[in-house]
């Protein structure tokens, strides 16, 4: 069973009280989507990380977030990952202030997994940019990982043509 690594904003949005927002409400209800039909499909992880981003905040908040985190194992944050997300951040992939972006990506990466799910189209999934995010992972050994927002797990929200 392939794994996917849950970053925070998949947490945040499928836990958020909903926005009277179009986009946000879209990203909201793509994130509750997927929680329900996609994630029985594939092996759960995080990291610390994630945890300690989602702990962050508003109590009640946090507590929704952390209560979908629950259970879930967690990769490591190790040196191997730090040395990764250094040479992301050097390669200006993502700038300083998206270090914590860059540590997710290096985690998902050196843990194995197959997957990123995530909604930061800013730093993580952004289209410019993941060329250039394979590649440098391929020239370090961790070409197996795919960086996915949910809409691209859930492609039609029709399921009757699969």
């Amino acid at each position: 069973m392939d794994t996917v690594y849950i970053e925070t904003s998949i947490v945040s949005h499928a836990t958020a009280w909903p926005s009277s927002d179009i986009q946000i409400a879209a990203l909201q209800h793509q994130s509750r989507n997927w929680w329900s039909v996609e994630r029985p499909k594939f092996e759960l992880v995080t990291s610390q990380l994630v945890i300690d981003e989602a702990s962050a905040g508003d109590p009640l908040a946090a507590s929704e977030r952390l209560k979908l985190l629950d259970g879930l194992p967690t990769v490591a944050i190790n040196e191997d990952v730090r040395t990764l997300a250094r040479a992301i951040v050097s390669a200006s992939i993502m700038p300083q202030k998206a270090a914590a972006d860059a540590l997710h990506v290096a985690a998902a990466a050196v843990a194995g997994v197959q997957y990123i799910l995530t909604l930061n189209c800013k730093h993580i999934a952004n289209a410019h940019e993941l060329p250039r995010v394979y590649r440098l992972l391929d020239e370090h050994g961790f070409g197996q990982l795919l960086i996915c927002t949910p809409a691209e797990f859930l492609g039609g929200e029709d399921d009757d043509d699969k």
